[in-house]
């Protein structure tokens, strides 16, 4: 049944709004509505995999369910129709409370609901479902046959006498003629008297049986078919969802020179020391933390941005215009606000995009606005300060990403990039519209959930190298550190809470991207512990104190502790 109403739903949800998926709804209306604590967890434990986990979860979940509204339908088909009303109308309120919802949404769960109704009845049906039964308790009025009624008295019912008879299984003696001998008729005069007997016929002729038993063979037919109709609409709603996908779009796209390019790379930004993080960040393993459970898929040709709110002139470009600006390419490290003390949630790619501060410019904010809201084509919301966009550094409305055009999961055909801000304020993918406002009583999709509305990137190191253990003897122990729009001045090591010794640091292209930092270890036998921290170049060295990422970012020494032999 449940199968059927989601395979079902799919489908639908596939030939117009694939958003509209029950199970699409659900799990977003989860995201947003998720305690803080539990989406933490979700990021620390599972991390981009969370999604996976979320879907996987609320599908064992409707299975397990779906299994009890079933044995109820087996007691009384009405129970297993309203287990089914309740899920429809969950889906429909988490369908229909999308920030970006239409009525259209609602199409996926009410077809797939009716399906699910419909293959619940066959299935109820097929596994012999109960019905009213008379009473077990005492005689019950069984209607006879039709009959002549050649006498006036003769009674509609016979009445069992003995409840011991009723029921009871018919023999040679249940006919219609007179009584065996010994047996003469109770009363007085010709009258004829009601007789206790069991009623005739065919098995299937007791009142107390079901009419209909169905076999074994009739319960796995339908079974299967309703497990080959879930799956072919799954199927058919998965491939109808893709003919939008953007890819063959993405792979076409030619970009013009950029106008301001990157520098070469200086020589000696990578110390190629195993397992250091590179420089640079593949494509393939650059964090993904965002609250799309289904990517949303927006062709280039389709795609505008509007700008409006506190301006003195309102602006609405498409992707073809946008490419036609002067174009400028940097390197910038992006990290997320939920990235414990030297977690994975940070990444250092080549960007390349048009100015946002140049189209802010020309919209000409208003005096007073300092908050820009902007949304994402699945209806997420961030808080970007105004003024930090405005203050010379590269922010950017990012079409391309390491020299290609931005994969799906990180925002094309257009994302924002502002190096110096958790990625929650600053780093919109598939953003379509920027509002200039103000931060009092305007709060983006987390500031709602309690974090901070101004989110600048703390001074953070990691170490990446050793990792549990090593043998004695000289050994490297390396990682990165940042501090983007303020540059990595220093980083220091010590082992056993001992005297702090200064590493060696890479270089770097500018002031916006992580740091690569080496010191080399005489490593004696034994368990150790193994600490650092980074100094800024505004002179800020990274505290001590150990706190968690919400409100404002984690912070704390990184430390491992290695085992020497």
């Amino acid at each position: 049944m449940a199968w059927v109403a989601l395979g079902v739903g799919q489908l639908v949800a596939g030939i117009g709004r694939p958003q509209g998926s029950p199970v699409a709804a659900v799990g977003s209306a989860a995201i947003d509505n998720a305690p803080s604590a539990v989406k933490n967890f979700a990021i620390s434990a599972f991390g981009s995999h969370d999604k996976t986990v979320l879907v996987t979860g609320i599908l064992v979940v409707l299975a397990v369910l779906s299994a009890a509204i079933g044995i109820a339908a087996m007691r009384n088909l009405r129970y297993g129709y309203i287990g089914l009303a309740i899920f429809a109308v969950i889906g429909l309120a988490a369908a229909l409370t999308r920030p970006n919802a239409t009525p259209w949404d609602a199409l996926p769960t009410l077809i797939g609901a009716l399906a699910g109704g419909y293959a619940l009845k066959l299935l109820v049906r097929a596994a012999g479902g109960r019905r009213p039964v008379a009473s077990a308790s005492g005689p019950a009025a069984i209607p006879r046959p039709p009959r002549p009624r050649d006498a006036a008295s003769q009674p509609d019912f016979i009445v069992p006498a003995d409840p011991a008879l009723a029921g009871s299984a018919p023999s040679d003696r249940d006919t219609d003629g007179p009584p065996p001998a010994g047996q003469a008729d109770r009363g007085s005069g010709d009258r004829p008297q009601p007789v206790s007997r069991a009623r005739s016929g065919p098995p299937s002729a007791d009142p107390r049986r079901a009419p209909w038993q169905p076999g074994r063979r009739s319960f796995l037919t339908a079974g299967v078919v309703a497990l080959a109709a879930g799956g072919v609409g799954t199927l058919a709603g998965r491939s109808l969802s893709e003919r939008s996908n953007v890819t063959a779009a993405r792979s076409s796209i030619r970009f013009p020179k950029a106008a301001h390019p990157v520098p070469p790379l200086p020589s000696g930004v990578d110390f190629h020391i195993k397992g250091l993080s590179s420089f640079v960040t593949p494509d393939s393993s650059f964090y993904r933390v965002d609250t799309a459970l289904i990517l949303p898929q927006v062709a280039p040709q389709t795609w505008q941005l509007r700008i409006h709110g506190m301006v003195e002139r309102e602006i609405t470009i498409n992707y073809h215009e946008l490419l036609k600006r002067p174009l400028t390419e940097d390197w910038i490290t992006l990290c997320c606000v939920s990235n414990p003390v030297a977690g994975p949630y940070i990444g250092n790619a080549k960007w390349l995009g048009a100015s946002l501060a140049d189209l802010l410019r020309e919209a000409r904010p208003r005096a007073g606005a300092d908050q820009l809201i902007c949304t994402s084509t699945d209806g997420f919301t961030s808080g970007t300060p105004l003024a930090t966009v405005l203050d010379g550094r590269d922010a950017l409305l990012a079409v391309a990403m390491n020299g290609a055009p931005l994969p799906v999961a990180h925002g094309f055909p257009v994302r924002m990039v502002t190096p110096g801000l958790y990625g929650y304020v600053s780093a919109t993918k598939w953003v379509t519209d920027i509002k200039v406002t103000t931060f009092r009583g305007n709060f983006a999709y987390w500031a709602q959930r309690g974090w901070s509305q101004r989110a600048p990137i703390k001074t953070e190191s990691r170490i990446d190298v050793p990792v549990s253990s090593v043998s004695a003897g000289r050994t490297p122990v390396a990682g990165v550190a940042w501090a983007q729009h303020k540059g990595i001045d220093a980083v220091h090591v010590r082992v056993d809470r001992g005297p702090w010794q200064q590493a060696r640091l890479a270089a770097v292209p500018g002031i916006d991207t992580w740091r690569q930092w080496a010191w080399e270890w005489d490593a004696t036998r034994g368990s150790h512990l193994i600490e650092a921290r980074a100094t800024d170049a505004t002179g800020y060295t990274q505290t001590a104190l150990q706190e968690p990422p919400e409100p404002n970012g984690a912070s704390g020494y990184p430390s491992v502790t290695i085992s020497v032999s």
